[in-house]
């Protein structure tokens, strides 16, 4: 069992006893980062092994690409969870590891006698990450589903999509790797909480929550405060045609909008603010889209991307498995690599100043060291370093200066707050986070009224600073002096501007973490480019899966929660790195590499394969037929068949036996070459039946079906109340607020973590400064009086 003190989880041990993406992908960023992950199969063989996007078929012992990306540098075990003697090795294997990954449905390992407590029977400190489609428990945990019903009922699709067309989910499974960070980031809590306490626990993770988080952006706190629904669109300016192929734009603030418009030549149009708002551009797309497509039709992408970047408006080509190896940023920051195979995998998605990964391994062959590794438990206990006596929350004691904004960073330190940290926020008057402003509610105090950083800021203090002031930077440099972590989201030139590089700080603190997020990353030809979550997704792929065969769509916003939670697995990281040495460390984790990761598939297919995937609407490779359908009086019906046993119900409910004896439709890949007359049967079926009653009658005989539900309605849900998923605090301004939680239940931390609802702008600089810097009340004054220090923006 190999070994090495330089990587960051060295000495922890696994076992992944899932199937499909999550569970995968979550042990794959431990086992990168030197964790020991033992792979748990049936005799038969994950079923992801025969597993391609592209339909290929594979050899009889050969792995599907995916497969081995996700299970590269693990070993393979061959247990029989059905038998006796499976269950005795399995419950000695887990009584020498630290955390167990699964995903079967709720109650099936209870039902076979290998409950929580029979696996922490000779391991108390072992935890187990569940993952399941809406959690172990409540009146929704048996419900019939699939990635796309679950992305109809959280209000993912219902606001995707062109007046006059059908809504879109989001494609490419990206939910699905979105929760592999969120249960790689659950499961590294709970091994910290039992470290500190000897007590492992059950971290129930319920993707259900995750598209809530992922897919959405806050809108239930939009419909809390907003009169809905909330209208289907598209972002305008985004993906826009060009002379040769496609490029993308985002004008998230109202300066890139102006700056936007005086690109295309069309100032007069920036002239009416009405057209700031971005719901105001769709009201009129067909406008916006002449005026943009005239001027983007008649240039090159390379042409525009120039001509853009000198207005610092964040835009990218647009990417896929094929380009995305060829782009000059890629290349040179030496992104890609290939594996045993020759195929090309991406590196891992950050990088660490002080520590090392695990060099890449290759895929474990089904059961190929099953002999192995059951002789060695023979003689392994649990390696747990315990500091017993703490509480049972991982970060407590932890400081963390946050001067990250908008949401990928925010969301990160909203998770290091729920998890025993202190985080101070940092602002100023003069530039408050900018997502204060997006999407808030007109009126007074409008900055306290934005649904996404309600969202992403919850459980944290708040102070203001004049970055650009003596007196504000020589206080900054006094909070990173006392900070463990510094974290940050800007472009990569903005805190060197402010002589607050890496260099800067460990000069200042040697024990502190920095982890920078810079879109792009601190080096390559695109490092100073300015870039949001919508750019990033324009360039890694998501985008290329996501809309209509006509124009690709950005999924909106999962790159910044999904990017939190990567944040989270490096610093933990970092963190365990300092304990073994004391020293900080710098961690660059470009946005971009996250999302490159989530997008991998594409690459994976057009590498091994020579299959370049693209976008297919609402149809998957998975399922068939799956799509949006219209029952009486057009009410949006969502339908997803992944199974033969799914179709045969459906047959069943239909009253169809011809559909039903139909050889050609008995599989998957049958019922996906007939899936335009398939549709055309199903629209016909459902155009007068009711929405509630035929959805209800789907899902009893066992047929993933949903509603197409409104974000803005997502709220009263019977599995999110019974998750307790939303916590309600008052807000100074807002009042009684719900606000969203995290998709991780935990048995003994719980759910209901937030310490606080979010802070107004600077709300404890006093007690900050007083506290934690010793000012007194004379020299707090004179820093208001200068404007160094406020709680309003001094352009309001």
């Amino acid at each position: 069992m190999e070994k090495n003190e330089l990587w960051p989880f060295a000495g922890l041990r696994v076992v992944d006893l899932s199937t499909e993406i999550a569970g995968a992908y979550a042990t794959k960023l431990l086992v990168d980062s030197g964790a020991e992950v033992i792979k748990v199969e049936p005799p038969t063989g994950d079923p992801l092994r025969s597993w391609t996007a592209s339909g290929q078929q594979l050899g009889p012992d050969e792995d599907g690409a995916l497969f081995d990306f996700l299970n590269a540098s693990k070993r393979s075990v061959v247990i029989d969870l059905e038998t006796e003697a499976g269950k005795s090795d399995f419950l000695e294997l887990v009584s020498t590891v630290d955390l167990v990954f699964e995903s079967f449905a709720p109650g099936t390992l209870d039902a076979l006698g290998l409950t929580l407590g029979a696996m922490q029977a000779n391991n108390p400190a072992l935890s187990v990450v569940s993952i399941t489609p809406f959690g172990q428990t409540g009146p929704w945990c048996d419900r019939p589903n699939t990635e796309f019903t679950l992305q109809a009922a959280v209000g993912s699709i219902a606001y995707r999509g062109l007046p006059g067309r059908k809504p879109l989910a989001a494609g490419g499974r990206a939910s699905e790797w979105a929760a592999g960070g969120f249960a790689a980031s659950g499961g590294l809590c709970a091994w910290l909480s039992a470290k500190k306490t000897g007590a492992g626990q059950l971290v129930d993770l319920s993707k259900f929550e995750v598209q809530t988080l992922c897919l959405t952006v806050y809108h239930d706190l939009n419909g809390q405060w907003n009169e809905g629904p909330l209208p289907r669109g598209i972002e305008l300016p985004s993906i826009e045609p060009t002379k040769d192929g496609w490029v993308g734009f985002c004008t998230i603030t109202g300066q890139q909008w102006t700056d936007f418009c005086a690109l295309i030549g069309q100032q007069e149009v920036a002239e009416d603010h009405a057209f700031l708002e971005g719901w105001h551009r769709m009201q009129h797309i067909d406008f916006i889209q002449e005026i943009v497509h005239s001027w983007t039709r008649e240039r090159t992408v390379d042409e525009i991307v120039e001509l853009a970047l000198l207005l610092r408006i964040p835009v990218t080509p647009i990417g896929d498995g094929e380009t995305l190896p060829l782009m000059d940023h890629i290349q040179a920051r030496g992104v890609y690599r290939e594996n045993d195979k020759g195929v090309l995998h991406p590196r891992p998605f950050y990088q660490l100043g002080v520590g090392e990964f695990r060099p890449p391994g290759p895929a474990p062959k089904l059961g190929e060291h099953t002999e192995e590794v059951l002789a060695e438990i023979k003689s392994l206990e649990p390696d747990f370093d315990k500091e017993l006596g703490g509480t049972p929350h991982p970060l407590e004691g932890l400081r963390v200066l946050d001067l990250t904004a908008f949401w990928a960073g925010p969301f990160a330190t909203c998770f290091l707050s729920d998890m025993g940290a202190d985080v101070i926020k940092v602002e100023s008057i003069q530039r408050p986070d900018g997502m204060r402003f997006a999407g808030a509610r007109p009126g007074p105090d409008l900055w306290e009224w934005s649904p996404v950083f309600a969202g992403a800021n919850t459980g944290k203090r708040a102070v203001t600073l004049q970055f650009d002031s003596e007196e504000g930077l020589a206080l900054l440099k006094r909070l990173i002096a006392k900070a463990d972590v510094v974290i940050e989201n800007f472009s990569a030139r903005v805190l060197e501007n402010f002589g607050l590089g890496w260099e800067q700080v460990e000069a200042i603190n040697p024990k502190a973490i920095m982890v920078r997020m810079p879109a792009f990353g601190l080096s390559g030809p695109w490092r100073d480019r300015a870039g949001f979550a919508m750019t990033v997704e324009q360039v890694s792929g998501l985008a290329w899966m996501t809309g209509y065969k006509d124009l690709p769509l950005v999924i909106r916003g999962l790159c910044d929660p999904a990017g939190g939670m990567h944040a989270i697995v490096s610093l933990i990281a970092a963190l365990e790195v300092r304990k073994r040495t004391g020293r900080g460390q710098l961690i660059e984790m470009p946005l971009v590499e996250v999302a490159l990761n989530l997008a991998v598939e594409q690459v994976l297919e057009y590498s091994a394969y020579g299959e370049l995937l693209s976008r297919d609407e609402n149809r998957s490779p998975a399922a068939a037929p799956q799509g949006v359908y219209y029952c009486k009086d057009e009410a949006e019906l969502a339908l997803s068949i992944e199974t033969d046993e799914q179709w045969s119900a459906l047959c069943s409910v239909m009253g169809d036996d011809e559909l039903a004896n139909d050889p050609a439709l008995g599989s998957l890949a049958g019922r996906r070459s007939a899936h335009d007359a398939l549709d055309v049967k199903l629209e016909a079926w459902l155009a007068d039946l009711p929405l509630d009653e035929t959805v209800n009658g789907l899902l009893e005989v066992g047929v993933p079906a949903s509603q197409i539900v409104n974000g803005h309605f997502v709220m009263p849900n019977p599995q999110l109340e019974h998750r307790q998923f939303f916590q309600n605090m008052k807000h100074p301004v807002t009042g009684d607020t719900r606000y969203p939680g995290f998709p991780m239940k935990y048995s003994i931390l719980g759910n209901q973590l937030h310490t606080g609802p979010p802070p107004t702008l600077g709300q404890n600089n006093e007690e900050v400064l007083k506290e934690e810097l010793g000012l007194s009340d004379e020299e707090i004054e004179v820093l208001k009086e200068k404007k160094v220090i406020g709680t309003r923006p001094s352009f309001m």
